[in-house]
C-alpha cells in the first residue's frame, strides 16, 4: 500500500537532514557538499523564503533512485568502493561508506574487490562471481588483505600466503616463478581478477610482484563450475588496487640483508577533474643478490600497472588494467638430495655458473564492463590478453655419484613465447520465484592459448658436491625438443544462490566445457604431428548453507574439477585430462561480533590422472594415477581489541597416491607436510606520547615433508620466527624493521625434486620508509 508523508522545510533543514543521514549511513562528504551548494543556490534565487509544504513518496520496491545526490554517491563509490580507505597509517580507521551488511549484520562498507580495514575481510567475489558475504560461500575462502602485506613487508606472493591455513610454497621454478601446494595438491598457476592465466603455460613466466595488489583470496577446493580450468586443492585469486577519484599516492624505499634494494609506489587521481574518470598507476623495482652464491650476479624485476576507471553513469562501469613484468634473475635449482636428505650446512651452496641466467616477461591486460540495466539485471563484459615469454640458458644437475662427492650435470637453453586471449560474458540476474529469491549468474567463456618453447641440450663438467667451484665454460648443444602447445575452450556456466528462507541458502551451478588441443613435442625420434584432441568436460557444483543464528554458520558442499592436460609427457601426444572432486563441511563464527572471525573446514579431495616429475626422464612429466587428500584447517582473522589484529591458521593434510602404474600406491605426495601452521599478530598503540607506535610478532611452522612422488628423501621441519616493530609519525609517514628468521634456522622452504630443493632465507632484516600523499 502507498503512504505518503507532508513536511515544512526552512533554509538549511535539508543540508542538515542530509548531513544527518550522512552521518548514520556513511554517505561520502561529496554528496553532502553537492546537496550544499544544490540547496544554497536554490534559496539565493528565492531570496531565502520557507519553501512549501513538500510531500515526499515513500520508497517504492525494485525502482532505481532518481535522486540525484545519491546518483551521485553512488558515481563515487562505483569508482572506488572505499574512495577515502587510502589507509591512513597513523589514524584509527574511518567507517567507509555503507554499502552492504557483514557477517554480524552491521554495516562495514566493504564491497568484493575493494579494499579491506584490518585483517579482516567479510565480502568476496571469488567463490560465486557475485558480491557475496563470506560467510554465504559453500566453500572455505580466506582473504590476505593489503595492511597485512604492508605490515608484514610481503615481498613474495608465497610470503603472503603463509598467513593461509594449507597453503605452501611449492618451489621456485629453479628461481623463476611461484608454486603452491594447497591442501597436498601443487599448483602452477593463479588468477588476476578473476582472469586465469594463459591455459597453454604451465607456470607464469615471472616472479608476482605485489605493488598493486589490494587483497589475495584463496578458494580452498576445485573451483571448476566458474573458472572451468584449475587445480582441485584450490585457486588462488590477487584482487588489484582500483583507481580512485580523490588523489591519493605512496612510495616506498626499502633496503636491507645481502644488500636488498627496492623501492615501490602507487598514485591515483582523478584524470582532468572529470567526476567520471579515474587512473591509477602502481610500480616496483628491486635488485637482489640474495644469500645465495651466484658468482656475484644479482636478482632483478622491474614492474609497472595502470589502471582506468571510467563510470559515466550510476549503472555504467567500465575498467582497464594492465600488468608489465620483467625478470633478470639466475637460474637456481637450490641444494640436492642425497642419501635421503638435502643438507643445509651451508645455505648459499649453488651448482651451476654465473652464466646460468633467465629472462622473463609478462604482460597482462584486461578490459571490464558493466551496466546495470536495473535493479534486477546485470551484464558484465571482461576481454583479457597475455603475452611474454622466457629466454635462458642455465647449468643444470643431473645426477649425484654412489659416494656423494661428485654431481654430475649438463647445459640447457630454452626459450618459449606465449599469449593467450580470454573472454568472458556474463549475466547476473536478481528474481524471486514461488516466494524463494535467487541470484542467478549465466554465464560464457572462449579461451584461446598458444606456447611454443624450444630446448636445446649439452654437456658439462661434473662439480664437487660439497665444495662446488664455479669456471667451467658450456659445451655444444643440440636440440632437444620444440614443443607447441594450442587450446581452445568454450565454457558455459549457470549458478544460482537461493534463500529458501531466512538463514538458509542453496548454491548449484555447473558448468560445460569443450576444448579442442593440439599437444606436439617434436623431438630427433619424433617427428610425426598427433590430430588434434577434443575433450569434453561437466563440472557442477552444490553446497548448503545454514545460520542457525547470527554469529554461526554452517556449510556443507560438493564440487568438482576439470583441467585439460599440460604437462610435457614423453612420447605421449595428448595426454588425458585431470579431474577431480571434493566434499566439504565447515563452521564460521564471529568471536567478536564484525572485528573477530574463524573458520574450520573439513575435506576430502580425490585427484585423477595427475601428472608428476618422470623420475627417469628429467624435464619430463608422468601421470601418475590418482592421488587422495583429506584432512582439517582453521583460520581466523580480524581485531582482537582496538589496535591489536591477528591473522593464521593451522591445517592437517593426509595427501597421498591412492593408485598408480609407476609409484608406489601410499607414498605421500610432494611437499606436504601432515602439520603445518602460521600465526601473525601485531599491536598499534592509539593514544598518548607513544601513539602510532606498533610491533609484530609472528610463527610460521612446517612439519617433515617428502621432496619426490617416490618418496626417496625427507626435508625436515622448521619453525621461523619473524618480527616487526613500526611507527606511523603521522598520517604521511612510517617508518619499520622487519626481521626474517630470528633465530636464523636452517631449513629447506621449497621441495620440488631431488635436484631442485630451495632453502629459506637465513635471518633477514629489511627497513622500510614510506611516504603518502
Amino acid at each position: 500500500m502507498r503512504t505518503a508523508s507532508s513536511c515544512k522545510m526552512r533554509g538549511g533543514e535539508v543540508t542538515r537532514r542530509i548531513k544527518k543521514i550522512g552521518a548514520l549511513s556513511g554517505v561520502s562528504l561529496s554528496a553532502i557538499l553537492l546537496a550544499d551548494a544544490l540547496e544554497q543556490k536554490a534559496f539565493a534565487q528565492a531570496g531565502s523564503t520557507p519553501l512549501s509544504p513538500v510531500t515526499v513518496d515513500a520508497p517504492q520496491p525494485k525502482k532505481k533512485p532518481a535522486n540525484p545526490i545519491r546518483r551521485t554517491a553512488r558515481k563515487v563509490q562505483a569508482i572506488n568502493p572505499q574512495h577515502h580507505a587510502a589507509r591512513d597509517i597513523s589514524a584509527k580507521p574511518v567507517p567507509a561508506v555503507n554499502t552492504a551488511p557483514s557477517a554480524g549484520g552491521l554495516s562495514t562498507g566493504e564491497q568484493a574487490g575493494g579494499p579491506v580495514q584490518g585483517y579482516r575481510a567479510s565480502r568476496s567475489a571469488t567463490s560465486t562471481k557475485t558480491d557475496t558475504a563470506i560467510r554465504d560461500s559453500p566453500q572455505s575462502i580466506q582473504v590476505v588483505p593489503r595492511e597485512v602485506i604492508v605490515d608484514q613487508l610481503d615481498l613474495r606472493l608465497s610470503d603472503a600466503l603463509s598467513n593461509v591455513s594449507g597453503v605452501l610454497p611449492a618451489g621456485t621454478i629453479q628461481g623463476r616463478s611461484d608454486t603452491f601446494t594447497i591442501r597436498g595438491f601443487n599448483t602452477q598457476t593463479y588468477a588476476i581478477d578473476g582472469v586465469l592465466l594463459n591455459p597453454a603455460n604451465t607456470f607464469s613466466p615471472v616472479i608476482r610482484d605485489l605493488a598493486d595488489a589490494e587483497r589475495i583470496e584463496v578458494l580452498k577446493g576445485p573451483a571448476s563450475v566458474l573458472y572451468g580450468r584449475g587445480d582441485p586443492g584450490g585457486l588462488i585469486n590477487i584482487v588489484t588496487r582500483k583507481p580512485t577519484l580523490q588523489p591519493s599516492a605512496d612510495v616506498t624505499i626499502q633496503g636491507g640483508s645481502f644488500d636488498f634494494k627496492r623501492i615501490q609506489g602507487s598514485a591515483s587521481s582523478a584524470i582532468a577533474g572529470s567526476d567520471s574518470l579515474a587512473g591509477r598507476l602502481s610500480f616496483a623495482a628491486q635488485d637482489d643478490p640474495t644469500f645465495r652464491n651466484y658468482g656475484g650476479q644479482h636478482n632483478q624485476r622491474y614492474f609497472i600497472a595502470p589502471a582506468f576507471s571510467w563510470i559515466p553513469s550510476a549503472d555504467t562501469r567500465v575498467y582497464l588494467n594492465g600488468e608489465f613484468t620483467k625478470q633478470y634473475s639466475q637460474y637456481d635449482e637450490g641444494l640436492i638430495a642425497y642419501n635421503g636428505r638435502v643438507p643445509v650446512t651451508d645455505l648459499s651452496r649453488f651448482y651451476g655458473e654465473p652464466y646460468s641466467r633467465y629472462f622473463g616477461e609478462s604482460n597482462f591486460i584486461t578490459f571490464r564492463a558493466e551496466h546495470d540495466f536495473n535493479n534486477q539485471l546485470t551484464i558484465r563484459q571482461v576481454a583479457n590478453y597475455q603475452g611474454g615469454g622466457f629466454d635462458l640458458f642455465a647449468t643444470r644437475a643431473t645426477g649425484v655419484n654412489a659416494t656423494g662427492t661428485t654431481v654430475t650435470r649438463r647445459d640447457t637453453g630454452s626459450t618459449s613465447f606465449y599469449n593467450s586471449v580470454d573472454t568472458q560474458t556474463e549475466a547476473v540476474a536478481k528474481f524471486d520465484t514461488f516466494g524463494l529469491k535467487n541470484t542467478a549468474l549465466l554465464g560464457f567463456e572462449y579461451v584461446d592459448g598458444y606456447r611454443n618453447p624450444i630446448t636445446t641440450q649439452g654437456n658439462v663438467a661434473s662439480v664437487s658436491f660439497n665444495n662446488p667451484v664455479f669456471g667451467t665454460l658450456p659445451g655444444a648443444a643440440a636440440i632437444q625438443s620444440d614443443l607447441v602447445q594450442k587450446l581452445r575452450l568454450y565454457g558455459t556456466y549457470i549458478q544460482d544462490q537461493i534463500e529458501l528462507m531466512p538463514g538458509l541458502q542453496l548454491v548449484a551451478g555447473a558448468r560445460f566445457d569443450v576444448a579442442n588441443q593440439f599437444y606436439f613435442s617434436q623431438t630427433a625420434t619424433n617427428n610425426t604431428p598427433p590430430p588434434n584432441a577434443n575433450l569434453l568436460g561437466t563440472s557442477p557444483r552444490v553446497g548448503v548453507v545454514y545460520r542457525p543464528w547470527e554469529p554461526v554458520t554452517f556449510y556443507a558442499s560438493y564440487t568438482t574439477s576439470f583441467t585439460p592436460q599440460t604437462a610435457n609427457v614423453l612420447n605421449v601426444s595428448s595426454p588425458p585430462p585431470e579431474t577431480g572432486f571434493q566434499y566439504e563441511v565447515g563452521a564460521r563464527a564471529d568471536l567478536i561480533p564484525d572485528k573477530l572471525t574463524t573458520n574450520f573446514a573439513a575435506f576430502q579431495i580425490v585427484r585423477n590422472n595427475v601428472a608428476g616429475s618422470d623420475p627417469n626422464n628429467s624435464g619430463y612429466s608422468v601421470i601418475t594415477g590418482q592421488q587422495e587428500s583429506r584432512g582439517f584447517e582453521t583460520d581466523i582473522s580480524g581485531e582482537i581489541r582496538p589496535g591489536w589484529k591477528i591473522i593464521g591458521g593451522g591445517a592437517y593434510t593426509d595427501a597421498r597416491i591412492t593408485a598408480d602404474k609407476t609409484f608406489q600406491v601410499g607414498n605421500k605426495l610432494v611437499g606436504t607436510p601432515r602439520f603445518s601452521g602460521s600465526l601473525w599478530s601485531t599491536y598499534q598503540i592509539q593514544q598518548g606520547v607513544f601513539r602510532g607506535l606498533g610491533a609484530g610478532l609472528g610463527i610460521t611452522y612446517v612439519g617433515r615433508r617428502y621432496g619426490d612422488l617416490n618418496n626417496s628423501y625427507i626435508v625436515g621441519q622448521y619453525a621461523r620466527l619473524d618480527a616487526s616493530l613500526f611507527y606511523d609519525v603521522n598520517e604521511h609517514y612510517r617508518l619499520a624493521i622487519n626481521a626474517r628468521n630470528l633465530t636464523n634456522a636452517h631449513y629447506i622452504e621449497q621441495p620440488f625434486n631431488q635436484f631442485n630443493n630451495m632453502p629459506g632465507a637465513p635471518l633477514t632484516v629489511l627497513v622500510s620508509f614510506t611516504a603518502k600523499l
